[in-house]
């Protein structure tokens, strides 16, 4: 039996063994073309696990015949940043590579702006979570993100029999692929969590004997082999998952017990926090406001207090949004509102409500006739605010709860039947 895992004899040495993420290594895409031009910038991989971060940092050192070093934020630190540094002086230029770069606090971040800015480094981060959050202003501004998608499943099933017919320990051995199902649902897009699975699924069978995959099959090898998942945090996502829609259900019971494995698996506090932040827009939003606040109060207390008290805070604000009203109008809104801009373009804004700050601009009628609701009584006036081709669209529908059906009271009292209110 190879001691080597099948996901590391199978990881890809060149561009063109990729699979998954042709919308950054395809041909004529922007990263692709800027290893082939030799000139990358430093940038952050944001993506969830398995889908090739590591590996395309990797190729492109390869490519480039750069010396490349390899940190991580979890076991790194500033001295470990500064001896990178040192060796790529030494080298005239190197490949940093830093996974889980929003471990690193801002002054281990910090410590890289220089050699970034010089050029003496060109960094690659590679995070799970939003480098918008957990990368700070300075550094993210030196650096190109790219995000990474989780693999689909026309993906997945090509790695499967990749695997099959190429390496040495199963291309010559009688693997019939007869269902897929349960390796794409549990591997979750991840292509390591599922050629870990092929690979106790395989190991499990005598090599000498022909081995017919099924779901069954599938369910019953990972179903006793689940610890090992959790020890490596390959549940990471999929008990998040649950503590969310346990909060959207309005089950605190459920929520506070989903809250509860996260805490005891160590999970980062502000990642819970931050995830109540989104929820509290996203599945209340105007239902109740309050929620927004608390959330986000949560988010400043935990970052400053962090465990073991801070689990008392999280639980107040998880069962609090749990036991909300809930609403998703937010969310239909802007979504609605984005996809009349994607089939619509680019409308001009109409004349009225375009600044005027100069003579020729209100020569040319910017701002002419535009109404200041303080002027009127109650402080509104009916008055057109959408482009000419949207005029009455509705996007933001309140729903039926307390507080947003005060609003549908208010807005149609204003708007009458312009927008169906």
């Amino acid at each position: 039996m190879n001691k080597i895992p099948l996901a590391e004899r199978l990881r890809p040495k060149a561009i063109d063994q990729l699979i998954g993420q042709n919308h950054l290594t395809g041909k004529g895409s922007i990263l692709r073309t800027a290893v082939e031009n030799g000139n990358i910038p430093s940038m952050i991989f944001w993506g969830p696990p398995g889908v090739g971060k590591t590996t395309i940092a990797n190729i492109i050192a390869a490519t480039l015949k750069q010396p490349f070093f390899l940190l991580s934020a979890i076991s790194s630190g500033v001295k470990d940043i500064r001896e990178a540094i040192e060796m790529a002086q030494k080298s005239k230029g190197a490949i940093l590579f830093i996974d889980e770069i929003h471990r690193f606090n801002k002054g281990q971040q910090d410590a890289l702006l220089g050699a970034v800015e010089k050029g003496i480094i060109t960094l690659i981060g590679a995070t799970t979570e939003n480098p918008s959050f957990e990368v700070n202003s300075a550094l993210l501004s030196r650096c190109q993100v790219y995000v990474l998608k989780a693999l689909n499943e026309e993906d997945l099933i090509l790695l499967l029999n990749h695997a099959l017919k190429t390496d040495d320990d199963l291309k010559n051995r009688e693997i019939i692929l007869q269902e897929t199902e349960a390796l794409i649902n549990i591997s979750g897009g991840d292509a390591r969590k599922l050629l870990n699975l092929l690979e106790l699924i395989t190991n499990a069978s005598a090599k000498d004997v022909e081995l017919v995959i099924t779901n069954e099959l599938v369910m019953k090898v990972a179903q006793q082999r689940i610890a090992m998942y959790d020890k490596n945090g390959e549940q990471h996502y999929d008990i998040i998952s649950a503590f969310i829609k346990s909060m959207r259900g309005s089950d605190p019971n459920g929520a506070v017990y989903w809250l509860a494995r996260m805490i005891e698996g160590g999970e980062d506090v502000k990642f819970i926090a931050r995830r109540m932040v989104i929820f509290a827009s996203e599945d209340i939003g105007n239902a109740n406001p309050n929620a927004q606040l608390l959330a986000t109060s949560t988010f400043q207390a935990v970052s400053m207090i962090g465990y073991p008290e801070s689990r008392i805070i999280l639980s107040q604000c998880a069962t609090y949004l749990a036991g909300s009203a809930k609403s998703n109008a937010a969310v239909v809104a802007i979504s609605a509102a984005s996809a009349a801009v994607k089939q619509t373009g680019d409308l001009s804004v109409p004349l009225h409500l375009r600044n005027a700050p100069t003579k020729l601009m209100k020569e040319m009628s910017y701002g002419k006739d535009y109404k200041y609701a303080h002027q009127f009584e109650d402080n509104f006036t009916l008055q057109e605010y959408l482009p000419d081709q949207l005029k009455g669209t509705t996007f933001y529908m309140p729903q039926k709860n307390t507080r947003e059906e005060e609003m549908r009271k208010f807005l149609k009292e204003r708007w009458k039947a312009k927008y169906g209110y």
